[in-house]
């Protein structure tokens, strides 16, 4: 069917742009000599991971352990759980998946070393780890020398746990002004993280992995430092209304959100059937991914949403009223499309307005 045919809200995809995308990235990561390991919490979706190691990707990354567990179910056999991974029942998990595919995860403090280290006793294999490094973000990760030091330390004394690498996470490059803050930021963490790995080293315990992520500055291809061994871009595969205004463009956004219009209650007001529940409520605020409104209607220029309630989506824009009517239907580039895959049990892929293929969206509301 035509994709306008659909009923909406529905989640829609553009073949050939997130093919392109796709294509655009390994090349960069190969031109840069880098593993690509994409990060697919951008689109939730084993299909799509499957098709991203097809073009190349040396394995993917996830977010939780619930999302591990579905790719691997999937046939996904190398996984990095990028997050800080807590909890006994967990970990107990990642054991479980690492007798059947190559699997590692995140730590930062000593804390979960004890843990991992007793839930593993036993194991064939040794859990593998990689260390999270803070690089400006203000979030998870190590930042002080000394206690990265000790960290390594309490590694050493286990029989269980490995240190596979490290990994930072520079998303404070999201709110760089323009593109030569952008490169500052970006080359600001990567000498960050380098610098940790050659304490690692300096420990005997040099890393097989130095894994580095965030889109944006893999959208100007800035060159990739010397001792970078991956890169863990996810938005990259869609884009979105914020990464459209890194670069510029919205010709490289493929995902978008099909919605229907349900009333003109003025001359100025349209409202359309999606809302918080299916395009959410975030916002871009600072730097160069700055949003206008609540996603931007990608058939019109300039025209974006005023407001959203669960279920409404509100646009104040008098000649947009005046060149639509109730029960057509327009496509909302969201501003983070991340969480916004996150809301539907489907995606529809679509190449030239025809609905090829309905992929699930597997991964959904897998938190945990």
């Amino acid at each position: 069917m035509k994709y306008f045919e659909l009923e909406t809200p529905a989640l829609v995809i553009d073949r050939e742009i997130m093919i392109e995308n796709l294509r655009f990235m390994q090349n960069y990561a190969n031109e840069n000599k880098v593993n690509l390991r994409p990060h697919t919490k951008t689109h939730k979706m084993p299909k799509l991971a499957k098709l991203q190691e097809k073009l190349g990707a040396k394995g993917i990354t996830v977010a939780k352990v619930g999302e591990a567990e579905v790719m691997a179910k999937n046939g996904l056999k190398n996984i990095f759980i990028a997050n800080e991974i807590v909890g006994k029942s967990k970990i107990e998990r990642i054991r479980r998946l690492s007798e059947t595919i190559d699997i590692s995860f995140g730590i930062d403090n000593i804390h979960q070393v004890h843990e991992i280290e007793e839930v593993f006793e036993g194991a064939e294999k040794r859990a593998q780890v990689l260390v999270e490094i803070e690089v400006g973000e203000e979030r998870s990760g190590i930042i002080e020398e000394s206690d990265f030091r000790m960290l390594l330390e309490a590694v050493k004394g286990c029989k269980n746990v490995e240190v596979r690498g490290i990994f930072s996470h520079d998303g404070h490059s999201y709110a760089a002004e323009n593109m030569d803050e952008c490169r500052e930021l970006f080359f600001e963490s990567v000498k960050r993280t380098l610098r940790f790995a050659e304490i690692a080293e300096e420990m005997d315990l040099k890393p097989k992995v130095v894994s580095i992520g965030s889109t944006p500055p893999f959208m100007f291809k800035f060159e990739i430092p010397k001792g970078v061994t991956e890169i863990r871009p996810g938005t990259y595969i869609f884009m979105d209304s914020s990464q459209a205004n890194v670069i510029g463009t919205y010709d490289r956004c493929a995902a978008s959100v099909l919605t229907t219009i349900i009333s003109k209650p003025t001359n100025e007001r349209v409202i359309t059937d999606v809302g918080a529940k299916g395009i959410t409520a975030q916002t871009r605020s600072k730097g160069h991914t700055t949003t206008k409104g609540l996603g931007r209607i990608k058939e019109f220029d300039d025209v974006h949403i005023f407001k959203v309630f669960d279920e409404h989506a509100i646009i104040y824009n008098e000649d947009f009223s005046n060149k639509v009517a109730v029960g057509d239907k327009v496509q909302i580039i969201p501003n983070h499309i991340c969480p916004v895959c996150n809301l539907y049990e489907k995606a529809y892929l679509v190449s030239e307005g025809e609905v090829v293929e309905e992929i699930s969206v597997e991964c959904r509301a897998k938190l945990q």
